[in-house]
């Protein structure tokens, strides 16, 4: 069977860099040691899946200061973002892992329900689809899966509006690709978001 390659996109989480939608409510400090422990999360999640290579892509790169004293986990592929807007980013990972010979995952750090569990259960899933969306809440997705590379999936897309999702799942659509759609989740961008994180999260920060 085809693996699948969790490709997790991430930001250093260093203050005034990572999650600045939160520092009004968190503080720099705050929201920095919040990202860094849904970054660990996220991480430990995918390894667990235990679905296929687990692949860090971040930015900027790893050996860049903004990373230092940053201990990640072992058994993971390390990449960088590189140049251009999250499409641009997203499609030259996508595309890079389908040349591969694997499908893909594509999730971020911010869902607080990423999980091994969820993960797997959408690895299932592509088996008999061509793709698949997890969207969040506020119209935009925490994990989308591919089987097959289009440039049209990343391109002139409205990235941070609530239309991301719809207009993802349109697009998938006009491709003729058969599309599993999960569960709703959370993702946590912004003061209001704070609510679905676990009581002990929040104590953390």
């Amino acid at each position: 069977m085809t693996s699948t390659r969790i490709i997790v996109f991430a930001k250093a989480p260093q203050p005034g860099f990572a999650k600045t939608r939160l520092i009004p409510a968190l503080g720099a400090e705050g929201a920095a040691e919040l990202a860094q422990k849904m970054l660990f999360n996220t991480l430990f999640e995918a390894l667990a899946a235990d679905i296929g290579t687990v692949e860090l892509c971040s930015t900027p790169r790893i050996d860049d200061i903004a990373w230092q004293g940053i201990t990640l986990p072992l058994g993971i592929e390390i990449t960088e973002q590189g140049e251009g807007d999250l499409g641009a980013r997203l499609a030259r990972a996508s595309e890079r892992a389908i040349e591969n010979a694997e499908s893909v995952l594509l999730i971020g750090t911010d869902c607080v329900e990423m999980s091994a569990t969820l993960l797997r259960k959408t690895a299932q899933s592509m088996r008999e689809h061509d793709a698949a969306i997890h969207c969040t809440a506020d119209g935009g997705y925490a994990l989308l899966g591919l089987k097959n590379y289009s440039a049209v999936l990343f391109s002139d897309m409205p990235w941070s509006t609530d239309t991301v999702a719809s207009t993802t799942i349109m697009r998938i659509g006009q491709l003729g690709w058969s599309l599993h759609i999960g569960q709703v989740l959370h993702d946590v961008d912004t003061p209001q978001d704070l609510k679905y994180l676990a009581p002990t999260t929040r104590e953390v920060v």
